[in-house]
């Protein structure tokens, strides 16, 4: 203890987490820190941040506050919106998980002969996804976007003609 002053219990980040990607328990630890009144988050609160996104770029040994943290449905705001997407086995990776942010890119038409495919969005946040249907039958996800683009996106999904890529964290 310091010079007697009082401690709290505070949640430590160990491992990196790039912004817009989810916290985990086993990123988190307990450590004990001087009350010094900044609003560090309780490790009592660890289970429920666990299921919240990073806000910014978070790296080990960082203290965690509130403001680091949101929820997916905070991107939600102004300017933005939801989209669903009913792909099929191909049109997104196998492992996608809520949390990712994703490209979304447009391919051509088959029965036009054309080539081009375009990124409709470079970075969208995936705020769910279900499981696989068996037998080859599409899974939903949904992301979000900028509210101008998601027409185009939903016309090019409507059509089967979206692909989705995982954009890793940057390290």
């Amino acid at each position: 203890m310091m010079d007697g002053g009082a401690r709290v219990s505070a949640i430590r980040i160990t491992q990196h987490v790039t912004a817009g990607q989810p916290l985990s328990r086993a990123g988190m630890e307990e450590i004990q820190i001087a009350d010094t009144g900044i609003d560090y988050l309780p490790w009592a609160q660890h289970a429920s941040y666990a299921q919240r996104l990073a806000r910014v770029t978070l790296l080990p040994g960082t203290l965690l506050t509130t403001q680091m943290t949101a929820t997916a449905n905070e991107e939600l705001i102004p300017g933005k919106a939801r989209v669903g997407l009913a792909l099929k086995p191909g049109q997104s990776p196998a492992e996608l998980q809520r949390g990712q942010r994703v490209q979304i890119i447009s391919l051509p038409r088959q029965d036009t002969g054309a080539h081009n495919s375009a990124v409709l969005a470079p970075s969208a946040l995936v705020d769910a996804v279900s499981e696989p249907g068996t037998g080859g039958s599409s899974r939903l996800v949904n992301v979000i976007v900028d509210a101008a683009l998601s027409p185009r996106i939903a016309a090019y999904a409507s059509n089967g003609q979206i692909v989705l890529t995982y954009l890793p964290a940057a390290h």
